[in-house]
Formats: structure tokens, C-alpha cells, sequence
């Protein structure tokens, strides 16, 4: 604003007397008042004093929770202690007050009494084009590393201490003693199932496997579509045609239960797609899920048409149940990105895909195993690793974005390798060891350790799995985490929206006419 400019406040803007409610009046009362008298929120009062606010994004909440808004007080839902401004408060002030907290209402104070209420859209009619001020001037990180983004429930990584969770359980030792269904159940329902809550939500899994009818007409034509199959990028089309045959709403438009069930349906789908596509590209019909079979079992029958054996499903399913949630990685958080934007699942799950297809994420199982391949032999492995050191390569299959120390994911894997004697376990392990010895003499100080995909490699090629199809099984379970946290952030939405810092050349500048 120009010096000796006039300031503008927000007495000047704000609407008078605002419109309010009693804490102990209905939603439905409080939402047919808004609606009268158009307005986009409703000061929740005690006497003059301001307790709360009830806004349309509330409603939005409300009508999504599916509860009755007719035996439902405002109270419950409504905002409470909002941040209030004073009237002579400057338009500047309320502005900056509204933007940090990403509210579109304010409540007006003086002397403790309410006396009006400024939204964003008044202050916009007066707000000036003047350069963006940063609420902090400290770097942030390059990709975000280390920032808190979000508060979550489903689980989380503490890198330095090599662990992971689910919810309140150790991530390894779920997959080591129960099943992936069990995870599951625990991942959208919040508790670990007893016998029979395990039996309905494996019975309710089992009716979502089957891929739509009008869907696998379609399915020969994806597996087949151009020069080069790619199983991830089919199965991402195909998650997109099952998402729209089965009519997903925006997650803004559903309620809770509807939400959930689009989640099950997908999750549960997408390991027959993954092996339908594959099958079809390879010239032979896909093979419909075994009734009777467990999460691992299953995926493998579909690949062959013949029951594995138990201790090989166990092995496959056991590496899915650690790859089910792993914090906020690209995936997770790209999943989150779309869903606070009020798209439906399938949108939600589709980027996902895309996200995960990234070498530097999913893509890396089948790239560790080339390692072992181009390496050949043990005798080969130092001098191998020593060269491709020395050129500053990748060792692909080592290295986390989290862990400073071993990857519990890459320690449980090896057991399971060995358990089941895997062809490559005993190469694995000296190409493991050969790692960490050349990088502590050439490049000292920097720790590299075999992350998830490494030994991930080596379990899923002894049980038969092609090397295409590693980076889709990873995203067969992921999946689960994915609607996890999708169904989080639909249960208390706000749109994520970062800011960036522009760095490029001084703006406004003259635009020149065209000569």
C-alpha cells in the first residue's frame, strides 16, 4: 500500500449483526438457516460470547459422516474457538490471519462481545497486488524431506531407529504372524480382527475379486495396446475403467461407508487384474480367483492355474504384507494430493500408480535383481561394485529415502529367503556384504544398506513371479495403504495446497507488442 495511503479495516468490510446459532441447535436447523438466508457460515454463541463457527466446508463434512443432521447439535461439528479479529483490526491483518489458517471466515470481537464476521471474499474486494510474503523465511527442503505435511493414524517409519508401524503394531512382526487379510482389516477398520470378523471381511474381499463384466471385454484390448507391455501402466488403465463401470462419486459426494466400499472393491480387484493383463498379453485367458484361497495363494493361482505351494505363498504374501503402508512416500502422499481435492477414488488410486511407476520408487525390485545379474558371480561381486563406485553409479537395491541404518523390511525378507532356500539368497548375501565393504573404503562415512527391494527381488523370483510383474505386485498390497490414507483424509478434508518460491525474473514486466 502506497505511504500515507489509507488503511482500510475490517470494520468497514464485515457483515452486521452476524448470523448465529446456539450450540444446542440441530445441524439440520443451522443448515436450512444458512441456506435462507445465504450465507456461508454461522457464529455458534453463548449469550454475545463467540464459542465456534459452523461453515459450508463443515456441512460438507457432516452430510459426508452420513449422520443425522436432525438429532445431531451444531455444537458437535462446529469449529470451536475460532480465531477472532478486532473491528479496527486492518484489512492486511485479517487477510494474513485467514491465510495461515486456510479459513474463509473470521469472527469480529470487541470487548469480548461478537459483533460482526469478515470473510475471505470481502477482504479480496480491497486487496492489493503486492508481492507474496512467506509465512517463514527458513529453506525448506528440497522434496520436502522432513516435513510434516499431515497428522495420520495409519502408520508411520522412524528411520533412524530402523522401524515401521502399523497403527500401533510393528509392520514386521503383522507380516510375520498373521495374515495380509488381518492387516487389512486392521488398516481400514482400526483393529486387529478375532476369528470371526476375520471370516465376514474375507468373505465381503472375496465378492469384490471378480473383474466387472463390462470390463473384461475390454481387458484383451489393454494388454495388447502398443509396441511394449508395460503391467503397471495397464493395470493403472484398467483401475480407471473399473472405477467408472462402477459409477465412483467424488469422495466430497459420498459418505463414509460408500468411500469404503470403493476402496475394498479396488483393492481387492487389483491383484486379478494384474494377472489377467499379464496372462492376455501372453496368449492365454485369464484365470478367475480361487474361491478358497488366501491373499498370497490367490495371486499366485491366478498366475498359473495351479494351487501353489503353502510355504511359497506364504513367502509372496509375506512380502506384500510389508510393502502395505510405508509413511508419507510419493505414492501415499500423491494419493493424499488428489483426494483433498474432493476426486473420487479411482482418480486417487490411478495417480498412485503413476507415482509409484518411478524407478526411484516401485520400480526398483526387478532393477536390484539385474544388479545380481550383471555382477555373475561372487568372485566378480568387489571388483564389479568397486568399478561402478568409483563412477558414482547407483547401486540399485540399497539406499533409503528414511533408513540410516538397516531397512527391518530388507532384514525380514532375507529370513524369508532363506527359509524358503532361494536359488539367489547366498549370491544375495555376498553382494550385501561386498556393498557395505567397498563404499566404508571408498567413500567412508556414507552408509548404504539393502532396502525392501533388494532381497524383495530374490523372494519373488524363487517363487516364479516374471520380473514384469514385481513392481505391479508391490502395488497389490500398497494399495491397501493407499485407500487407508484416502480414506483418512476424506474423514477430515482440507485441500492441500504448498506454496512455492518464485525464483525467476522480477515480474510485472512490460508485455512488448509483436514487432
Amino acid at each position: 500500500m502506497a505511504e500515507g495511503s489509507k488503511v482500510r479495516t475490517v470494520a468497514e468490510l464485515m457483515s452486521a449483526p452476524p448470523i448465529t446459532a446456539l450450540p444446542s441447535e440441530t445441524v439440520a436447523a443451522v443448515a436450512t438457516r444458512m441456506e435462507d438466508l445465504r450465507v456461508g457460515s454461522v457464529i455458534v454463541v453463548d449469550g454475545r460470547r463467540c464459542i465456534g463457527i459452523f461453515t459450508e466446508r463443515d456441512l460438507v463434512r457432516f452430510a459426508a459422516s452420513g449422520a443425522d443432521a436432525a438429532a445431531t447439535k451444531v455444537s458437535e461439528w462446529m469449529t470451536p474457538d475460532p480465531d477472532v479479529v478486532a473491528p479496527e483490526s486492518s484489512v492486511s491483518d485479517a487477510f494474513a490471519s485467514l491465510a495461515e489458517h486456510g479459513y474463509r471466515h473470521i469472527p469480529v470481537v470487541e470487548d469480548g462481545d461478537i459483533v460482526g464476521i469478515v470473510s475471505l471474499r470481502d477482504l479480496m474486494t480491497v486487496a492489493q497486488i503486492q508481492p507474496v510474503v512467506h509465512a517463514s523465511l527458513m529453506d525448506v527442503p528440497p522434496g520436502l524431506k522432513g516435513v510434516v505435511v499431515a497428522e495420520t493414524s495409519v502408520g508411520d517409519v522412524r528411520g533412524t531407529e530402523g522401524f515401521y508401524h502399523y497403527r500401533q503394531y510393528d509392520a514386521v512382526e503383522l507380516a510375520d504372524r498373521r495374515t495380509l487379510e488381518d492387516v487389512w482389516h486392521l488398516l481400514f477398520e482400526g483393529e486387529l480382527p478375532d476369528a470371526s470378523q476375520r471370516a465376514a471381511f474375507v468373505e465381503r474381499i472375496r465378492s469384490y475379486r471378480e473383474v466387472p463384466a463390462s470390463i473384461k471385454p475390454l481387458l484383451p484390448g489393454i494388454a495388447r495396446a502398443g509396441d511394449r507391455f508395460t503391467p503397471l501402466d495397464a493395470m493403472r488403465t484398467a483401475v480407471s475403467l473399473v472405477a467408472d463401470a462402477g459409477d465412483f462419486r467424488p469422495s466430497l459426494d459420498v459418505d463414509a461407508e460408500t468411500l469404503k466400499a470403493n476402496a475394498m472393491q479396488v483393492c481387492a480387484v487389483i491383484p486379478t487384474l494384474i494377472m489377467s493383463l499379464h496372462r492376455l498379453n501372453q496368449g492365454h485367458e485369464p484365470i478367475d480367483p480361487h474361491p478358497e484361497l488366501g491373499y498370497g495363494a490367490n495371486y499366485l493361482y491366478m498366475l498359473s492355474g495351479e494351487v501353489p505351494d503353502p510355504d511359497v505363498a506364504r513367502a509372496v504374501e509375506q512380502y506384500q504384507m510389508t510393502t502395505v503402508d510405508h509413511g508419507f512416500n510419493a505414492s501415499t502422499f500423491t494419493t493424499r494430493v488428489v483426494t483433498s481435492t474432493g476426486a473420487d477414488l479411482g482418480a486417487a488410486v490411478v495417480a498412485g500408480i503413476g507415482a509409484l511407476s518411478g524407478p526411484l520408487h516401485g520400480g526398483a525390485p526387478s532393477r536390484a535383481l539385474d544388479l545380481l545379474d550383471a555382477i555373475g558371480t561372487a568372485e566378480n561381486a568387489r571388483p564389479y561394485l568397486t568399478e561402478a563406485v568409483q563412477r558414482g553409479d547407483k547401486i540399485m537395491g540399497f539406499g533409503h529415502a528414511v533408513y540410516k541404518t538397516d531397512d527391518p523390511r530388507s532384514v525380514f525378507l532375507r529370513r524369508v529367503a532363506e527359509r524358503i532356500g532361494a536359488s539367489k539368497i547366498d549370491f544375495a548375501k555376498v553382494v550385501e556384504t561386498t556393498v557395505v565393504d567397498v563404499l566404508a573404503e571408498l567413500k567412508p562415512g556414507r552408509d548404504l544398506y539393502a532396502n525392501v527391494e533388494f532381497y524383495a527381488g530374490v523372494v519373488m523370483d524363487h517363487c516364479g513371479l516374471p520380473r514384469d510383474l514385481f513392481t505391479p505386485t508391490f502395488a497389490s498390497s500398497r494399495v491397501i495403504g493407499w485407500c487407508a490414507n484416502i480414506l483418512e483424509q476424506a474423514a477430515d478434508n482440507r485441500i492441500i495446497r504448498p506454496s512455492a518460491r518464485y525464483v525467476g525474473p522480477p515480474p510485472p514486466v512490460p508485455v512488448p507488442e509483436l514487432a
